[in-house]
């Protein structure tokens, strides 16, 4: 029987594609070190938030679940029904696991994880909200936890990706990701935690949407008990449900686009 984790952490740096390679960030790499990490992820096209992120938490395409930039603020809860969301299929599976989504983006909380459902739901800037989720930690030991962390794609926008500014705002990215895994550590949780780190997408220019490989290759990052260290495992975004889900002993949704990527967990 396959080991089940207690604690599934998610770290998503929005707008980070694969540009850490490009500045220090010791943190993001202690993290390739410690498991498994990859450059080449592949996201969703468009590769857009709405198209994305739906993807990486619905576990099927855009052309499935509909969600666009444009759009995402109107779209109803309806199509949970059919397509539910990886925070339901756990609350399913796990009717008292306590739930978090604390994203700096609005969107993922009001129209993409549930409402209905006990989820802890936190926003804010970046720096305010990272203290917030460490809190959170400590306090209830989260056993899913999505953190969104919105800054990166901020500078992507207003001074261009990969440039001198995103760099240095990529820094301060990793330095929230190093303090997060500090308080999953200091909540006593590490030894039962699948903690992964990534993004949704990259960027070219001041923008992204594209299918260029600036805009569709992004890091993505594991450590856990069961994590193969130096797979040449292939990932794509829209496979982080399947990946919850196996690691939390929650069955897959028969519908999903989403797979465990093969070689990315040792049993």
């Amino acid at each position: 029987m396959s080991f089940v984790y207690k604690h599934v952490i998610i770290i998503g740096l929005d707008g980070a594609g694969n540009f850490y390679r490009n500045t220090e960030a010791p943190n993001i790499r202690k993290m390739y070190a410690e498991g498994f990490g990859t450059d080449y992820c592949v996201t969703t096209i468009p590769t857009d938030s709405a198209e994305c992120w739906g993807g990486m938490l619905l576990g099927v395409g855009p052309k499935v679940h509909e969600l666009t930039n444009g759009t995402i603020d109107d779209t109803p809860y309806g199509h949970r029904d059919e397509h539910p969301t990886i925070f339901r299929l756990i609350r399913d599976r796990y009717p008292d696991y306590e739930l978090g989504s604390f994203a700096n983006w609005i969107p993922i909380n009001t129209r993409i994880a549930d409402e209905d459902i006990g989820i802890t739901k936190d926003t804010g800037p970046d720096d305010v909200l990272t203290d917030k989720i460490c809190d959170y930690i400590k306090a209830k030991k989260p056993n899913f936890l999505l953190i969104h962390l919105g800054s990166m794609d901020d500078a992507g926008h207003a001074y261009g990706y990969d440039t001198e500014p995103y760099l240095k705002e990529l820094t301060v990215n990793d330095g929230y990701v190093g303090k997060i895994r500090g308080a999953i550590k200091e909540a006593g949780i590490g030894d039962d935690a699948l903690v992964i780190a990534t993004t949704d997408h990259g960027g070219i220019g001041r923008g992204h949407g594209g299918p260029t490989e600036q805009e569709k290759y992004v890091f993505f990052a594991a450590v856990g008990k069961t994590v193969v260290k130096g797979s040449d495992a292939a990932v794509r975004t829209i496979d982080l449900p399947a990946i919850v889900a196996h690691a939390l002993g929650v069955p897959a949704d028969p519908l999903w686009e989403s797979r465990v990527p093969e070689g990315l967990f040792d049993q």
